[in-house]
């Protein structure tokens, strides 16, 4: 597996229109890939059909397509266009997502979401091989489709992961993971589960980066940030696996009981430290190589538009050397 050095679109608080020359530049910079992601912002698929035009030499890969928020077919639809309008140059990222964005935002069930996501993958390969797919899945059943954009080139398919059981299937049935929010030493212990499967397996990790060398502003925004997610079910019994439950626990329990800014205020320097780089572009870029010796073979950096940070210089300062 080849290295590359991605970075996630759209950039915050630019409107997407207004975004062609930055998604240029990263080219002229050194960067190979584009990731977007899909949450409250733009959807995962129309960054990356404005970036396969405007910069047709950059792969194109979601990190990550909830499998709950779209019905399998078009979820295959979405992927077989982008695939034929760049051919090779595009990767689907696929997860459970969280129980916020599929049952509070789009009032949907979530349930059995590693069958879910095990079930949708099993489609897609079926799907955009221009298979006909009539199948009963354990969480779904499709009945005689046939998708009607089907790619030159196969599609790879990762895996949004944190334990155990969907490192394995990113590792045994996908072409790879997509990690996040975790440090660079917990990729040591992340990569090996997929890699038992082939060395070739990609891991895609988005890294949040906020180059600045004013650590007290970091780490206090970083502390809304890392609250945000680490008290999602699925990122807490993450980060509870990885060996941080004993200094999280605190913030757990005054999340769980409403006291959200004693909460905020007992998450330590050190997990701040750990889960968002910052420093000099130089400390950042070393940092980031750490994620890399440990197993990502495609860092998708995450610029935080935390105050006294511009963007779009942080963009050139971490270009890869």
């Amino acid at each position: 597996m080849s290295q590359r050095y991605g970075m996630t679109i759209p950039f915050d608080n630019v409107p997407l229109g207004e975004q062609r020359e930055w998604i240029e530049e990263l080219v002229d910079l050194g960067y190979t890939d584009v990731w977007s992601s899909e949450a409250n912002g733009a959807d995962a698929f129309t960054p990356l059909a404005l970036a396969s035009v405007w910069a047709p030499s950059l792969r194109l890969g979601n990190a990550i397509v909830p499998v709950f928020t779209r019905g399998p077919a078009t979820l295959a639809q979405c992927a077989g266009s982008l695939a034929q309008a760049a051919p090779g140059r595009f990767a689907l990222g696929i997860g459970t997502s969280s129980d916020v964005i599929v049952e509070r935002w789009n009032g949907l069930e979530f349930t059995e979401p590693y069958k879910r996501t095990r079930d949708t993958l099993r489609f897609l390969r079926a799907a955009l091989a221009g298979e006909k797919v009539s199948e009963t899945y354990e969480t779904f059943t499709v009945k005689g489709f046939k998708l009607g954009v089907v790619p030159d080139q196969p599609v790879p398919i990762l895996v949004a992961a944190l334990r155990e059981g969907m490192l394995k299937l990113a590792g045994r049935e996908g072409d790879g993971a997509i990690i996040n929010w975790l440090s660079a030493e917990d990729v040591a212990q992340v990569a090996p589960i997929v890699r038992q499967y082939g060395a070739d397996k990609e891991i895609v990790a988005r890294i949040f980066v906020a180059p600045s060398e004013d650590a007290d502003t970091v780490r206090a925004m970083g502390r809304f940030a890392i609250a945000a997610y680490l008290n999602v079910p699925v990122y807490a019994a993450f980060h509870d696996w990885v060996g941080r439950g004993e200094v999280l626990a605190d913030m757990w329990r005054l999340w769980g009981e409403g006291d959200r800014k004693a909460a905020l205020e007992s998450i330590p320097d050190e997990v701040v430290d750990q889960l968002i780089i910052h420093g000099s572009p130089a400390e950042c870029r070393d940092h980031v190589q750490r994620y890399i010796d440990n197993g990502v073979t495609t860092p998708a950096l995450a610029i935080l538009p935390f105050p006294g940070i511009d963007q779009r210089q942080a963009i050139r300062d971490l270009a890869p050397r």
